[in-house]
C-alpha cells in the first residue's frame, strides 16, 4: 500500500504575478544569491532555501503574509513551501518556477534593477 502526501498548493506564474501585484501575497525567491543576482521578479524578497533549511527566519516583509515561493524550475520552491507551511505559513509554490515566469513574459530584473536573466 502506498501513501501519498497531498503537499502544498501550486500556482502558475501568471497567477503568482496577479497575487503579488494585487498585494494579496509576497513572492519569496529561495534560489541562491548568484541566481537571485542574475535575475528575479521585481518586488520579490530573497531568502535562499539553504538558509531556510538551516533555520533562518523569513525577511520582515514576508512575515505573517501569504507567500508565493519561487525557484528556477519549481522543485526547490515546492520543498520550501512545504517547509514554510509546516512552520505555520500560508505558502504556495510556482509551478515551473522562474523558467515558467520567463516563458510567460513576466518582468525579470538583476541585482541592479536592469533587465535580468534566469541563471
Amino acid at each position: 500500500m502506498f501513501l501519498f502526501r497531498r503537499g502544498t498548493a501550486r500556482v502558475t506564474a501568471t497567477k503568482a504575478h496577479e497575487r503579488i501585484t494585487s498585494g494579496d501575497a509576497v513572492l519569496v525567491d529561495i534560489r541562491e544569491r548568484a541566481e537571485w543576482n542574475a535575475g528575479h521578479a521585481p518586488g520579490a524578497v530573497h531568502v535562499a532555501l539553504s538558509r531556510l533549511l538551516a533555520g533562518q527566519d523569513l525577511p520582515p516583509a514576508a512575515k505573517g503574509r501569504p507567500l508565493v515561493v519561487i525557484c528556477r524550475s519549481g522543485h526547490r520552491s515546492r520543498q520550501a513551501a512545504e517547509l514554510l507551511s509546516e512552520r505555520g505559513a500560508d505558502a504556495v509554490d510556482v509551478k515551473g518556477g522562474m523558467n515558467a515566469w520567463a516563458s510567460a513574459a513576466l518582468p525579470i530584473v538583476d541585482e541592479h534593477g536592469s533587465s535580468g536573466r534566469i541563471a
